[in-house]
């Protein structure tokens, strides 16, 4: 068991952070999963975490607010039979999501000029065509 979480760079969450609840999973089991709490349920606070610094908890915060429920982000596992196959799915879903979020923002795209010699030949293909059907519509006699 991992003792932290490594987000991105130098930046990792500690375990004592974390916050876990299990429960009955509704996945492939048979008999076992009626008796065993499968399920793992991961509760870790973004918002009023000291480990995340204060850039990155914000941008986290902004990218994740559609998962946050008072700034508390939930990730539940219930894909696998045993509890610690979906405790280990729950911390790699988490870092995962937490790298994503945390992620500079993409460089902005630069409008390139268009090379005069490729606006000619498009301007001169228009011109083709429009030949082409203004003969096409003429009326013969």
């Amino acid at each position: 068991m991992p003792a932290q979480i490594h987000v991105r760079g130098s930046v990792s969450i500690p375990e004592s952070e974390l916050s876990w609840r299990f429960s009955r999973s509704s996945g492939p089991g048979g008999q076992h999963v009626n008796t065993s709490a499968t399920a793992a349920e991961l509760s870790f606070d973004v918002a009023n975490s000291p480990s995340l610094p204060d850039h990155l908890r914000a941008r986290a915060l902004d990218r994740l607010a559609g998962r946050l429920v008072r700034g508390v982000l939930t990730i539940r596992a219930e894909e696998y039979r045993s509890q610690q196959r979906n405790r280990d799915a729950a911390r790699t879903r988490l870092a995962t999501l937490l790298a994503d979020a945390t992620a500079p923002p993409p460089k902005k795209r630069v409008p390139k000029k268009i090379p005069r010699g490729i606006n000619e030949r498009r301007l001169e293909n228009k011109k083709r065509r429009s030949a082409v059907k203004r003969q096409r519509s003429s009326r013969w006699d």
